[in-house]
């Protein structure tokens, strides 16, 4: 088992959410929560992760277009704009201090970017705040991004479906550049391994309610 102990969420994004969240329903037997609407133009669907059976501060975050949007036009969103079918594309970690991590990358040469503040709207109406770095630029998304919650709830604590979590990792053809630019981050063991093979992507492994381990 390989689970990156800073895990907050993974991202599998889509150019349609409500297909998304149905593709996950069909492959999981899981049918995600809504979990509400960003001011990016984006709306999420949430599902908690469990480690070991016991509830865990992670969940994934199924995310597309809000459909209710102002601007016609994709978000960028995650690459929103450019995907065809829902893609893993991402993950968050939760380090203490955020802005000393960001400031170790840097010092090592990798740039998390800035820490902004975003929100949601849940359904009920509730607005859940938190900061979080965007990527520095180039954006690498197999390079987790950083999130604070500061106040708020953690989402993966919540009252949601959930799955478990069984491991988390990265695939690169070449994995030294990635490997040096999450490594900057000083995180340890608290982000997920970078292993080389076939293709550049990640590999999440679950385990449903009927016992059935599953990969995505």
């Amino acid at each position: 088992m390989s689970v990156p102990h800073l895990l907050d969420h993974v991202v599998i994004a889509g150019p349609d959410l409500g297909e998304t969240v149905e593709w996950f329903r069909e492959l999981t037997g899981v049918t995600a929560a809504p979990g509400g609407v960003h001011p990016t133009g984006t709306a999420n669907a949430l599902v908690a992760l469990s480690v070991g059976g016991e509830p865990r501060p992670h969940y994934i975050e199924l995310i597309g277009p809000d459909p209710d949007r102002a601007q016609p036009e994709l978000p960028k969103t995650f690459s929103i704009d450019r995907l065809k079918r829902p893609t893993l594309v991402t993950y968050a970690v939760h380090p203490e201090h955020i802005e000393q991590v960001v400031e170790r990358a840097r010092a090592a040469g990798y740039d998390p970017g800035d820490v902004e503040d975003l929100s949601r709207r849940a359904p009920d109406g509730t607005e859940l705040q938190w900061r979080l770095t965007r990527g520095g630029r180039p954006r690498r998304l197999g390079v987790p991004f950083l999130i604070d919650w500061g106040s708020t709830p953690h989402p993966g604590l919540g009252d949601l479906p959930r799955l478990e979590l069984l491991s988390l990792e990265r695939i690169e053809v070449k994995p030294a550049a990635l490997q040096q630019a999450t490594d900057a981050l000083g995180l340890g063991d608290g982000v997920a391994p970078i292993r080389e093979g076939r293709g550049s992507r990640f590999v999440l492994r679950l385990r449903t309610e009927d016992g059935r381990e599953i990969e995505i």
